[in-house]
């Protein structure tokens, strides 16, 4: 593999054409023959590390791979030079540009139909792009999302980070750069100062692992990404690393770390935007190079569960996580925290009729009451309670259900799930998406609203119940339901609604045993009717017996 040759001149005329990034494919070619020539190409083609074990002039063999490097790096001009900066052999630089540019072969492709007809071209560039989508298929399937114009309509805030971005679709927000930047290096620095190692050590670590998986972590975006891959691992390890600090000061209770609490509070709700994701396997590796070398008592999950319990819509239910490694995001964790397989979904049979709304099926004699220690947090049953004297008209429906706190990001985390259930739909259920198109369907207007408070079923804290009642109205909007849940239930309470009994027994109860004296007055009135039959008994009885 070592060059015989004790001296090494390269001319200017040797080098090729400054590499511009445009035409990599016949740039390389030019470069692969130089190297050739120089004895060279065994170090860009070889792995240099395993190589290098097995030379015994340790020192020779660095310094024909020092020439080999010197070679491309003279051939590439200043903008692609920084993209090759950080490489310390010929093998890393050559794999940076081929990874980076062996996109324009379709420049190549292009140069080679000059000779065919159009409808030639045309299936060659479609063939390309089903390699193209073959391949990327093959990394994995894309889990993070732009979400569609239509939905984000509805509120554009619930997708936009307020604080810091995280990944590569809102980095060039000019709103968040100026703030951003400061507070991530100030988490970054913090937690590598928790180890015992330098910080270039970790970080070369963090990088490391990054790197090696580069290609699977730009697979998991659906949008097209501009960042090459230096850039793209730097910001993985970059946001990595904050995101981790940010929920391990939190999880330890770190007060004097944490800083101004409005940031705190924002950054909560950033970390489960669909649009401000990394990828799951970026948090685990750089956890491994960071938080577990110090603290073996805490999983990943552990810290993450931080976030999702913050932004838990559900308060009075705990939330559990799987210890399961391939979530595809802090996201998608939480949504896996809604997911219930014993839940069967079903067709929404009367999706083209109205359905009562809580106010309508309270008139009907249906209670609402907040569930209690149950495997999912969005469950939904109907249960009846039946007085043993009156068996069928007098029994009660009750519509068990979640507490739903309604605060001012609410709004945000639900549209988020439900977006993900959106777009990530071959994979996932639509539990999130179920449970608001059916408090969607129980909530009209304010009054829907008041019902639920009263039954406690439900938290106000957004203000008056008209804007509460417009929230849930407008959150599944442009959203098209496959998977329903609630089903049977549904179906259950619309048969009681229309009934014939339910009705006019709830008429009773409203009209006569609405409120204490009521009832009072109801047993005042039948107490003199039996008086009064006494009374007739009797003033006949002794004109009989006179007789």
């Amino acid at each position: 593999m070592l060059s015989n040759s004790s001296t090494f001149h390269v001319r200017q005329q040797q080098i090729p054409v400054f590499f511009k990034g445009g035409s990599y494919d016949f740039w390389s070619i030019k470069m692969k023959t130089l190297l050739k020539s120089e004895g060279l190409w065994d170090f860009v083609e070889t792995d240099d590390t395993k190589a290098s074990d097995e030379l015994v002039f340790q020192k020779e063999y660095e310094k024909q791979d020092a020439k080999a490097l010197f070679l491309i790096q003279q051939a590439v001009d200043e903008s692609n030079f920084s993209s090759i900066a950080a490489a310390t052999s010929a093998k890393q630089a050559w794999s940076l540009l081929k990874t980076e540019y062996q996109g324009s072969k379709k420049e190549l492709n292009q140069t080679f139909q000059v000779g065919l007809g159009e409808v030639d071209v045309i299936v060659n560039r479609l063939i390309e792009r089903l390699e193209k989508g073959k391949n990327q298929t093959k990394l994995s399937s894309p889990s993070i999302y732009m979400v569609p114009r239509t939905f984000r309509n509805q509120n554009k805030n619930s997708f936009k980070p307020q604080m810091v971005s995280i990944g590569p679709l809102h980095r060039k927000d000019e709103n968040l750069q100026a703030s951003e930047e400061e507070e991530k290096a100030t988490h970054v620095v913090s937690l590598l100062s928790r180890l015992d190692s330098t910080q270039k050590e970790t970080l070369q670590a963090c990088a490391r692992m990054v790197n090696a998986s580069i290609d699977q972590i730009r697979s998991c975006y659906a949008e097209a990404i501009s960042y090459n891959n230096i850039e793209l691992a730097e910001m993985m390890v970059m946001d990595g690393c904050f995101i981790l600090e940010f929920l391990y000061r939190i999880k330890k209770c770190e007060e004097s770390k944490m800083g101004n609490m409005l940031f705190v509070q924002f950054t909560f709700y950033d970390l489960v935007l669909l649009e401000n994701q990394i990828p799951f396997r970026v948090l685990n590796d750089i956890f491994e190079c960071t938080i577990s070398k110090f603290d073996q008592t805490t999983s990943l999950i552990d810290v993450i569960h931080v976030a999702i319990e913050h932004v838990n819509p559900f308060k009075e239910h705990k939330l559990k996580s799987s210890s399961n490694p391939t979530h595809h995001h802090i996201l998608g964790l939480l949504h896996e925290c809604y997911q219930y397989q014993y839940q069967e979904a079903k067709s929404l049979e009367f999706s083209n009729s109205r359905f009562p709304s809580a106010v309508e099926l309270d008139r009907a004699g249906v209670n609402f009451n907040r569930v209690r220690d149950t495997e999912w947090p969005l469950v939904m049953e109907v249960k009846k309670y039946r007085l043993p004297c009156f068996s069928f008209p007098w029994g009660r429906p009750t519509l068990i259900m979640p507490v739903l706190d309604v605060n001012d990001f609410t709004e945000l985390v639900l549209r988020n799930l439900i977006a993900y259930e959106l777009m990530y739909s071959k994979h996932i259920f639509q539990y999130v998406t179920s449970y608001a198109i059916a408090m969607d369907m129980l909530i009209d207007n304010e009054e829907d609203i008041a019902k639920l408070v009263k039954s406690k079923v439900l938290v106000n804290n957004i203000g008056s119940n008209q804007e509460a009642a417009n929230m849930i109205n407008s959150i599944c909007k442009e959203v098209a339901l496959r998977d329903f849940f609630y089903s049977d239930q549904w179906k259950e309470l619309n048969h009681h609604y229309n009934g014939y009994w339910p009705k006019y027994i709830a008429w009773l109860r409203r009209t006569y045993f609405n409120n204490p004296w009521n009832i009072i007055a109801l047993l005042a009135g039948v107490f003199l009717f039996v008086l009064a039959v006494l009374q007739t008994i009797f003033t006949i009885n002794p004109a009989k017996s006179d007789k």
